[in-house]
């Protein structure tokens, strides 16, 4: 079932996207080659309980890391490691969620690791570009599968896929509620959007065009089924009455997107 926020539930996840925004950027500040994903999953905890916050992916379904850390071809849900070592010309996921107050705010990048090929650059940053595709149609009045089209049509434009067997979520009280927000689809199909809506739009693509995946042996990491390179960008946004949705996961008076 769907569930409308009201002004006060937004202003908490809004308040909880703060405190996810300022751990990620803690995060990217450390991502260099020879740092494990482990330092980094303890720098995200330590910078999220400083600010009151709860890193709430810990222990969600025995998940035993505060954020998720996705090397090259993971696609989600890597295990943050002590043996996990970035190294340059590397990419690196990190998924992180945030519960503050009893509202839950979630967000995603891919970061680079030292320098990267030009190629792998723009794979990254039009992996973002497809979030900003997406979300200028999430308007009141609107279809769900608006998003979700106009989020695959971009991408597959490049030649890249758009990873099906996983998708974005309603969020607020709970880390996933209702609906599911697919990263592909048809126009005019889908949930009606209205104001109150809050939900985590995350395209997840691959460079080689080859959408399916598949879940490593730790049951919690998903890979591209060719091995090919992986991208994840996510906000959690909230329809408004406005044209234009809110970013939750990123202050208005953040000077630059993390």
């Amino acid at each position: 079932m769907i569930t409308y926020k009201n002004e006060a539930e937004i202003a908490k996840i809004r308040a909880a996207g703060r405190v996810l925004f300022e751990a990620m950027r803690e995060v990217k500040a450390a991502i260099r080659p020879g740092v494990s994903t482990w330092e980094l999953d303890q720098i995200a905890e330590s910078a999220i309980v400083r600010r009151g916050g709860r890193p709430s992916e810990k222990g969600y379904g025995g998940y035993p890391g505060s954020i998720c850390a996705s090397i090259d071809e993971e696609v989600v849900h890597g295990i943050p490691l002590k043996d996990r070592i970035l190294k340059e010309g590397q990419i690196v996921s990190i998924d992180c969620t945030v519960e503050l107050e009893g509202y839950q705010a979630d967000m995603a990048r891919t970061f680079a690791v030292g320098q990267i090929p030009q190629e792998t650059a723009l794979f990254v940053e039009r992996t973002k570009e497809a979030f900003y595709r997406g979300i200028a149609l999430a308007r009141n009045g609107n279809r769900l599968g608006d998003v979700s089209s106009a989020i695959q049509r971009y991408v597959e434009g490049f030649g890249y896929g758009v990873v099906r067997a996983l998708c974005g979520h309603g969020i607020g009280q709970e880390m996933h509620e209702d609906p599911e927000v697919p990263n592909f689809g048809f126009p005019g199909r889908g949930v009606r959007l209205r104001p109150g809506l809050v939900i985590a739009v995350e395209p997840m693509t691959t460079i080689s065009g080859v959408y399916e995946v598949y879940r490593k042996r730790d049951r919690w990491t998903y890979v591209t089924r060719d091995h090919s390179l992986a991208a994840h960008y996510e906000n959690t946004i909230c329809v408004t009455v406005d044209e234009a949705p809110e970013i939750l996961t990123i202050p208005s008076d953040a000077k630059e997107d993390v």
